[in-house]
């Protein structure tokens, strides 16, 4: 009788344990796992920038080559045409600008760092002009995505300041869109480096760059 009474009492208890054990992963463990990143393997939370300085060839081919910066987009923004191809940003009528959209991980570059190399790649004090690219569409031009960025962009320009002979004339503007270019302006020095405007205003840029410590040196292919 006993061990009759023991067997039921067992297949009784069984399942109440589980039943325990299900409701103390439900209500504490998995709450307190999602709540202690390190201990998962979730990728950091990728941000966004969005940086106009001339001609976006150029600062695709600088910001690919910058550690913690994920994926860079060449594309239109700061104008008020809707979806706008690259032949009517050209006239100037579209009230846009070149500019690259950028994915970093801000746990290796932070956005205050992109904001030091978006000043060293470009010469901020010229109007609409950057080299031999004329037009707004070539405009500096900052475009912040929330009120951190904004902040940060204002007080990174006062910062960079004193380091130009020249007043700063980079615009700092809300993002409200973002339209990618075209495919074939997509990594384009890295697809083209041969092309002549890569040879004569990328490449030099690049290597001027790198031994300035902007950039890190390119390894031998």
């Amino acid at each position: 009788m006993k061990n009759f009474r023991f067997h039921v009492a067992g297949g009784v208890a069984a399942p109440l344990l589980r039943m325990a054990g299900l409701l103390l992963w439900c209500f504490y463990l998995m709450p307190v796992m999602k709540a202690q990143p390190g201990l998962t393997n979730a990728p950091a939370k990728l941000q966004v920038a969005t940086f106009g300085g001339g001609c976006f060839w150029c600062a695709e081919a600088v910001f690919q080559r910058i550690p913690g910066v994920k994926s860079v987009v060449s594309g239109f923004a700061g104008g008020t045409a809707v979806d706008p191809t690259y032949a009517e940003v050209c006239t100037g009528q579209t009230g846009h600008a070149e500019v690259i959209q950028l994915q970093f991980d801000p746990s290796i570059i932070t956005y205050e760092k992109l904001l030091e190399i978006f000043w060293e790649a470009h010469d901020p004090t010229t109007l609409n002009r950057q080299g031999p690219d004329s037009g707004t569409q070539y405009r500096s031009i900052i475009l912040y995505g929330d009120e951190a960025q904004k902040g940060a962009a204002e007080k990174s320009k006062a910062e960079a300041a004193g380091h130009f002979r020249s007043p700063i004339v980079t615009q700092i503007a809300p993002l409200t869109k973002f339209y990618p270019a075209e495919a074939y302006h997509q990594d384009y020095y890295n697809l083209h480096a041969n092309q002549t405007y890569c040879q004569f205003v990328i490449g030099p840029k690049l290597h001027k760059l790198i031994d300035k410590g902007v950039i890190p040196q390119e390894k031998e292919k």
